[in-house]
């Protein structure tokens, strides 16, 4: 009877060993588990990252081809500007403006002596350096009404003025198919000096 009491006691006390030693292996089974879903879900979002990294690279790659085939865009030189002269790089225009005070007597249209000698050094600027370039002759006023003299109104005078330095710029050997006369009036002042907007510009076309 005793020797049976032994046995079951042993026997109970072996499923309990059993049962017990387990339970680290469950767990341990467990997060092994755990851990495989998540390297999965990693290993899922990385194939998509390298999906989407490939189509960007195929994406790129087809913009590179395409972008050599295209032309090379042309490079235009800027020009050095003579002295006086200044250079518009979005206009493409070398100007030089002269005060009407420098050219004219007030109110009249006629080229006084006094400033055909930089009228001479402009005609042969534009014969030296620039002989098929277009030309423009832009005659300005400012804002004062024609009282005394015989114009009609400030478009009469700058327009006129405008073709008394072109018809000197001809006469000095410039073609006349080269150059364009125009009045402006009083419409693009440069300042609030009035002085500084009586004015004829001289207008190289560079592009």
């Amino acid at each position: 009877m005793k020797t049976m009491q032994w046995m079951v006691v042993l026997a109970v006390c072996g499923v309990l060993a059993v049962s017990t030693g387990c339970q680290p292996w469950q767990k341990k089974y467990e997060a092994c588990m755990q851990e495989k879903e998540n390297l999965d879900g990693l290993f899922a979002s990385t194939q998509q990252s390298l999906q989407d990294c490939t189509a960007e690279r195929d994406r790129l790659a087809s913009e590179v081809a395409r972008l050599r085939q295209q032309p090379k865009p042309t490079v235009t030189k800027q020009p050095t500007p003579p002295e006086d002269w200044e250079w518009d790089p979005k206009k493409g225009t070398l100007t030089q403006k002269l005060a009407s005070d420098l050219l004219f007597d007030s109110g009249k249209a006629v080229v006084k002596s006094s400033a055909k000698s930089k009228l001479n050094s402009i005609a042969s600027t534009i014969k030296q350096k620039y002989p098929n370039k277009e030309i423009g002759v832009v005659g300005h006023s400012d804002t004062d009404p024609i009282r005394k003299s015989k114009w009609k109104d400030n478009w009469e005078l700058s327009c006129e003025r405008a073709l008394a330095v072109t018809r000197y710029l001809i006469s000095q050997g410039i073609p006349a198919k080269q150059l364009a006369a125009t009045g402006r009036s009083e419409y693009h002042p440069i300042g609030s000096n009035k002085s500084q907007n009586r004015r004829v510009e001289i207008v190289v076309h560079m592009y």
